[in-house]
């Protein structure tokens, strides 16, 4: 059986140039990396916008560690609807170093629905990580500097929110002490990292409309309080321009193709379990214009990506999303219905039925948003058909479209009963999408009526922390603002050992922090961290590059 990385190390991709002109690009509107990844500048698709477009959001049920192929199948379904004729076009993330080395491997599809160059995509791609990197890096740098050079702003060391950022696993770098060694070497004081997906720099890059709206939003950015308890912004520091300046060519949108030819837009990448986890406004924009159907993912399940695409992105950007897949695996309901993490490839029809009220629940997240979901049932060699036939039964149930992804193992054709069962949705025009809560309340009932409508849980508790957190943060005009709530991906709750769905249970929000630039607040509920760790045996034990350039080990 070939692993992922031989599957698309032995495609024979087509010239970029050959994949823009399907969706109508000229060879002079790219600016190629090479011959198979290009980028397409912001004046190009705002020349085509409003496009025809329609847009139809990827999000799961409550995963397994393994994760349950949201990537995978949204590949699949831009090539089975390209397939049955759709002009489809695919936005999806650019993966973060951190996970490719840590435990999940590479983030660019899998099996025969990939998106390639699978290994550059996974590694260095076009820079942009790495150039979100250093722009945060830099206003890291001017902030330090600046209280070494007299603190003329008068900053508050104790109330800095500013954090340091790396695009990769390091739970030693979560907590330390920068400055010692003397005057020459800076102030000491109390810092820490989180990893790049996590920073507010990758958050504004994925929801900038422009050059201009980046800059300004780069400058919104608070780093801190003064002893007064005024915000510190970064074009306080002077350096937002600069900032600009390193992103200037990362924020256009990177063009790339499935295993089959598909047009797809890989750009920006925040985690939905720390962040607001969707690929780059300007990425589902050009998509809109260029694609008559576009397929986009939200990271994790319908609780954390699905939410945040509905309530933040879809809010600031004017969209306007009419269809959701659902992705669903037997081993994630067996996992929900009782099974050990074990036994998941073991046949499990009773665990199956049990595990079905997680799906359900992110059915009805799904619909509270105004918006008919799909369910995509991914099939796994290990799934039986009784199994499957569990899951139907369930959907017919609770009147909902169903079909079998079979991406993996056959591509586009695997999933061309899905992009019909899609393609059906948008014809029958079910629902109208709007947002779970208005802007204009207070930021605790904003987090209580996400915990209540999406989690379903009984109440929120609130740190004294987190209570003071929100008395700054709405004093200072951030009140009307989204929430992005930080929360384990594993769990409806906040506590990744519930499993199913979840009854009798309260969120905590240890802390809220600001994230002015990106034009939202982010509260941290339970335990979760912006900087994950390294598993014992981290995937980057298994990679190398043999002497004929070919990759091993890469998922």
């Amino acid at each position: 059986m070939l692993t992922d990385v031989q599957i698309a190390e032995a495609a024979t991709p087509r010239p970029i140039a050959e994949i823009a002109e399907t969706i109508g690009l000229t060879p002079d509107q790219l600016e190629p990396y090479g011959h198979y990844k290009a980028k397409v500048q912001p004046e190009t698709i705002f020349a085509r916008e409003p496009g025809p477009g329609r847009l139809v959001l990827v999000t799961g049920m409550t995963p397994t560690a393994a994760g349950e192929g949201k990537t995978t199948v949204s590949v699949g379904l831009a090539d089975g609807l390209r397939r049955i004729g759709s002009k489809s076009v695919l936005c999806i993330r650019e993966p973060s170093l951190g996970p490719v080395f840590g435990i999940k491997g590479g983030a660019a599809g899998g099996g025969y629905s990939q998106v390639i160059p699978m290994a550059d995509i996974n590694l260095h791609f076009t820079g942009d990580l790495h150039a979100i990197t250093s722009a945060h890096a830099l206003l890291s740098a001017a902030l330090d500097n600046h209280l070494q050079q007299g603190n003329a702003l008068g900053i508050d060391q104790r109330q800095i929110t500013w954090r340091r950022a790396v695009d990769m696993n390091d739970r030693a770098l979560r907590n330390v002490v920068i400055g010692l060694g003397g005057r020459i070497n800076g102030v000491p004081r109390e810092d820490g990292f989180m990893i790049t997906a996590a920073s507010e720099v990758m958050a504004i890059f994925c929801l900038a409309a422009s050059l201009e709206d980046l800059e300004k939003r780069l400058g919104d950015i608070i780093v801190g309080y003064t002893l007064g308890g005024e915000p510190v912004h970064a074009r306080e520091l002077g350096v937002a321009g600069a900032m600009t300046l390193l992103l200037r060519e990362a924020i256009a949108p990177n063009l790339v193709q499935t295993l089959e030819g598909t047009p797809a837009f890989v750009h920006g990448g925040p985690f939905a379990n720390i962040a607001h986890g969707c690929n780059s406004l300007m990425a589902t924009r050009a998509g809109l214009a260029f694609g008559d159907v576009v397929i986009t993912e939200a990271g994790f399940g319908s609780d954390l990506g699905a939410e945040k695409f509905f309530d933040i992105k879809c809010r600031i950007g004017g969209l306007n999303p009419e269809a959701t897949v659902l992705v669903t695996t037997i081993r994630a309901l067996k996992l929900h219905g009782g099974a050990n993490k074990t036994d998941l490839a073991t046949p499990d029809e009773a665990a199956v039925r049990g595990g079905l009220i997680n799906m359900e629940a992110h059915v009805e997240n799904i619909r509270g948003f105004g918006v008919e979901p799909i369910v995509a049932i991914n099939v796994f060699g290990t799934d039986s058909e009784e199994e499957i036939a569990a899951v139907a039964e369930a959907c017919e149930a609770a009147g909902v479209r169903y079909a079998r992804s079979e991406g993996h193992a056959r591509g586009g054709e695997g999933c061309e009963d899905l992009a019909q069962a899609v393609l059906d949705a948008l014809e029958a025009g079910q629902g109208s999408y709007a947002p779970r809560y208005p802007l204009d309340l207070p930021i605790k009932e904003k987090i209580e009526m996400i915990a209540a409508k999406v989690y379903k849980a009984d109440g929120v508790d609130f740190t004294k922390q987190a209570e003071k957190d929100i008395a700054q943060l709405e004093s200072v005009g951030l009140g009307g603002t989204p929430v992005c709530i930080a929360k384990t991906p594993n769990s409806l709750s906040d506590d990744p050992t519930k499993v199913g769905r979840p009854t009798g249970f309260r969120i905590t929000v240890q802390d809220v922090r600001p994230s002015a630039g990106a034009g939202f607040v982010v509260a941290r509920a339970g335990t979760v961290m912006t900087m994950p760790g390294l598993p014992r045996v981290p995937a980057a034990n298994g990679m190398r590059i043999q002497e004929d350039g070919s990759v091993v080990g890469l998922f």
